[in-house]
């Protein structure tokens, strides 16, 4: 009993001493999502052939709801396959926000951040490449698309942006949810290093071993901010690698994927980006694990 509340009470405040800096950060997200989420989609829209560069780029900016416009825009033809890929890849909300509590791995978001990006960009034009000779472009959202793109450009100019005190509700929630995920899986990791030391949890987790990338993107594939939250927890405490860290960040797409197969109604397009999605990013954990980076 005593072991369980001593390690209660540490996560406890180290996850307290996390708090003003992630509501600070979420905030700051509430407003760039609202005042250049309409920017970037128009941009995402109209990116063409540049479609991936274009999304790995935008999706490396922490938005919480980017994925899933993202997937709702390849359902409706306004972006490719490969576009929507490297949006996911890219995108790794919770960790860069988590990453920047602790100064120790602060450092590493602009490794991490760049690394995703390359990852996004090359796995898309792949992906982009493979789509263009398997998959034919649908006239009908095609059409549906170029009408979306000419609302959103209409709404963008005449849109009522929300105020200061608007903005601190979404953002308070943001936080109490990522707290409380962040709580649960400190006091689990460390009650479970306290109590049967830190070869258990390693094995687990195939520490050492070239199948973490693989188990690392399976964790990423639960659609809830919870994955992200658990992989980067795991890396800051040693148990992941910087390479299986990346694997389950790139395959964690949130509620995107089921936003995906929700509106998309081509199921062999969806699990076909599935599919791309853990190949691209075991593919990739796999190759930094095995350079040793960073």
């Amino acid at each position: 009993m005593g072991l369980f509340l001593d390690v209660f009470k540490d996560s406890a405040v180290d996850c307290v001493k996390m708090l003003p800096f992630l509501f600070l950060a979420f905030y700051l997200l509430e407003v760039v999502e609202q005042h250049a989420s309409d920017r970037m989609t128009v941009m995402l829209g109209r990116s063409g052939g540049l479609g991936p560069l274009i999304g790995s780029l935008l999706g490396s900016v922490p938005q919480c709801g980017f994925s899933i416009m993202a997937s709702d825009f390849f359902a409706s033809g306004v972006i490719s396959m490969g576009t929507l890929l490297a949006v996911y890849l890219s995108t790794s909300d919770e960790a860069i926000i988590i990453l920047l509590t602790d100064p120790e791995h602060a450092k590493d978001i602009l490794f991490l951040v760049l690394t995703k990006i390359i990852i996004g960009t090359l796995g898309g034009y792949i992906v982009l490449f493979v789509e263009r000779r398997f998959f034919k472009r649908d006239p009908v959202k095609a059409r549906k698309a170029a009408e979306i793109i000419r609302r959103r450009t209409g709404s963008d100019a005449a849109a009522v942006k929300p105020g200061f005190r608007d903005l601190l509700i979404p953002a308070w929630n943001h936080t109490k949810e990522v707290f409380v995920y962040l709580f649960i899986f400190t006091f689990l990791i460390g009650f479970m290093m306290e109590a049967f030391g830190n070869s258990v949890i390693e094995s687990i987790f195939l520490s050492g071993s070239a199948f973490q990338p693989l188990v690392a993107s399976v964790i990423g594939l639960i659609p809830n901010c919870a994955a992200s939250i658990m992989l980067t927890q795991l890396y800051m405490d040693g148990v992941l690698s910087f390479g299986s860290a990346v694997a389950g960040l790139c395959s964690s797409a949130g509620l995107g994927l089921l936003v995906l197969f929700r509106m998309n109604r081509s199921m062999k397009e969806n699990v076909t980006v599935l599919a791309f999605l853990v190949v691209i990013a075991v593919t990739a954990g796999s190759i930094l694990q095995a350079v040793g980076l960073p």
